[in-house]
């Protein structure tokens, strides 16, 4: 067993025969469609690209998921497996970005976007200006700079960013749902008007507390492998993991990284 505390590293050379690398080495082997864990994240990744290893044309894979927004919900990448990335790199997770989201959600022509501190084009770090302009070249339907705020609208798709910015936004958006349903929970139970208020609301704030439920949007992709992998949180329940084992099927279905490989062909040509 691979502890969640354990380094990549290690894992990578000392558990061979953890239930992680057996599941995906049944994934490399053909025995298995995906793989689904809610082990330790930095294993899981370091184990999957070492025994997948990377589609041609990506140099890192990266993790992605969706989180609910105005339109539906939007894909943003890299949440953590890339602290540090180039604009190349950026431009790359644009592209399993695009595909993803075209494939398993109908899009023709996905939005993307770079997550930068604004959108203006003299803004951000030299590494998200050049990314922008490599992204301004390419085929991808790419809207320039978005902002924090952006994520959870309607006015992209995918948004790309490097695995620092990434998580640090899912923590903090994670943390906002606890806090909003927290305060609405205060609210309601405060006297017994508000109570009584509260049960007039109750299906408006079941539909809110569904549409935002972590729990609906477990299950992160590790994208720009040789294989489907799906990251569960670790402390999912029984919807949270259905919720993955749904999103792993769906890939399988729209066979995913040779959606990704079709769409790096047409980049760089």
């Amino acid at each position: 067993v691979v502890d969640m505390d354990e380094s990549p590293s290690h894992a990578l050379r000392n558990k061979k025969d953890s239930s992680m690398r057996v599941a995906i080495n049944l994934v490399k082997s053909g025995d298995v469609a995906a793989c689904v864990s809610a082990g330790n994240t930095g294993a899981l990744m370091a184990t999957a690209k070492f025994v997948l290893k990377t589609l041609p044309g990506i140099s890192r894979p990266a993790i992605c998921t969706a989180l609910p927004a105005l339109g539906g919900h939007t894909h943003i990448l890299d949440l953590g497996a890339n602290i540090d990335s180039s604009a190349e790199q950026l431009r790359q997770f644009a592209v399993m970005g695009s595909a993803l989201v075209s494939a398993v959600d109908g899009v023709a022509s996905p939005r993307v976007g770079v997550l930068n501190v604004g959108s203006e084009a003299m803004k951000g770090s030299p590494v998200v200006k050049e990314a922008d302009a490599l992204l301004a070249d390419s085929r991808l339907n790419y809207v320039g700079f978005v902002e924090g705020d952006d994520i959870y609208g309607d006015k992209v798709d995918v948004v790309v960013c490097d695995g620092f910015v990434g998580n640090v936004s899912l923590k903090t958006s994670e943390g906002l749902a606890k806090m909003i349903s927290a305060y609405i929970k205060e609210g309601f139970m405060r006297n017994p008007l508000t109570r009584l208020a509260g049960l007039i609301a109750l299906p408006v704030l079941k539909s809110f507390r569904r549409r935002i439920d972590p729990r609906r949007y477990n299950g992160a992709s590790l994208l720009g492998l040789n294989g489907i992998v799906i990251k569960s949180h670790g402390g999912a329940d029984q919807l949270s993991y259905a919720n993955a084992i749904k999103i792993a099927r769906l890939e399988v279905q729209q066979t995913i990284p040779r959606r990704i490989h079709d769409q790096l062909v047409k980049e760089l040509g």
